[in-house]
């Protein structure tokens, strides 16, 4: 199979030729895989072919004016969304962090003139020569991010804040979620009809489970973030596209809602997490959702001998494969704390045990 037909015939639940695999990992991992392969530094499709990664995404370049200013003076940087990054150093590399959470008190005054994006300042022609780049992948639009209420406007207004607003109606942080969906809703749109047919599925993500239970209640779910999840899936299915959701911790209670929703494919898979266990997820939702994810960043990869990595990478493909519907992928980014020779195994495990 090419890698376009393995990655839909598994999303459709069904037996392919093999797992397909996916790859995300920080820049320290990425550069010390590079090296590893004897790749240029900035040989990142090499390095996909190399680990025979099945996924590419495909997005519109932004090509508009910077919306908001940087403030070196504290080694901040800041997107176009308005959301302030601070580096943080640690023993085995660093990551951004967010600060300053700059419309944790707005008012619903100042987020309707808070400045965001322009669907009308991106790239779209560009989504189309992507595309072609990676004819016979199996290639998506969209990103955990879209549209992550939860972390994204709690990157603005801190995550307690934007929790409340969910709970309580508040109009300003509900004018923020309006706002940002339907700018992303019309980017997904236009990058879908640039594509002309040539997007096999859409990405979407919205975090809801904590290590031990869920973040928000179903009624919560239900009543705030589930119709917006309703509207991308039906984006894709205007296009004739399934969706796959990523959503982090304990939040196999909101499957049944995905299920009902459309959504095809469940990524991110905590198995650490409660009631999040191949073995219980395969019970419960095999055959009705396709998985992606289960290889923890937080387990044997970053924390065990190259033996265990091989071991606890096999056990997941023994418990997930039958009858189809598993993708093979680390449960986030791969941190920098672990070792190459892990990753290294944990992706040749994938390769030889991961056939039919």
């Amino acid at each position: 199979m090419t890698s376009r037909e393995r990655v839909l015939t598994t999303l459709a639940c069904q037996q392919a030729d093999r797992v397909p695999i996916d790859y995300f990992a920080n820049e320290d991992i990425d550069r010390r895989l590079k090296a590893h392969f004897r790749l240029a530094p900035d040989d990142g499709e090499g390095l996909m072919q190399a680990l025979q990664v099945d996924f590419r995404g495909v997005s519109a370049p932004y090509i508009g004016p910077k919306l908001h200013a940087d403030i070196p003076e504290r080694g901040v940087t800041v997107d176009n969304w308005g959301i302030h990054r601070l580096w943080i150093e640690h023993a085995s590399g660093g990551y951004w962090d967010f600060c300053d959470f700059p419309l944790q008190e707005a008012t619903e005054e100042q987020v309707a003139a808070w400045p965001l994006p322009s669907p009308d300042d991106f790239d779209y022609a560009a989504v189309r020569a992507q595309c072609q780049q990676y004819a016979g992948y199996a290639v998506f639009a969209g990103n955990a991010g879209l549209p992550d209420v939860i972390n994204g406007n709690g990157m603005l207004r801190t995550m307690e804040q934007t929790l409340v607003d969910l709970l309580t109606d508040d109009p300003a942080g509900l004018l923020l979620t309006r706002r940002r969906f339907e700018l992303q809703y019309e980017i997904l749109r236009r990058t879908l009809e640039a594509a002309r047919g040539a997007i096999d599925f859409v990405w979407m993500g919205e975090d809801l489970g904590t290590q031990i239970g869920p973040t928000i209640s179903p009624e919560l779910y239900r009543r705030q973030l589930r119709p917006l999840h309703q509207q991308i899936v039906d984006l894709a299915r205007a296009h004739r596209l399934p969706t796959m959701i990523h959503c982090c911790g304990s939040s196999s209670w909101a499957f049944e809602d995905f299920i009902a929703v459309g959504i095809k494919a469940v990524d991110t898979l905590q198995p650490e997490a409660v009631n999040m266990s191949p073995a219980y997820l395969k019970a419960h939702f095999g055959g009705r959702l396709a998985f992606h994810g289960c290889i923890s960043t937080a387990g044997p990869v970053a924390y065990g001998t190259v033996a265990e990595t091989v071991a606890d990478c096999r056990q997941k493909l023994e418990t997930m494969m039958p009858g189809g519907g598993y993708c093979f992928s680390p449960t986030h980014q791969l941190q920098d704390n672990s070792p190459t020779e892990n990753v290294v195994a944990m992706y040749a495990t994938a390769r030889e045990y991961g056939r039919y």
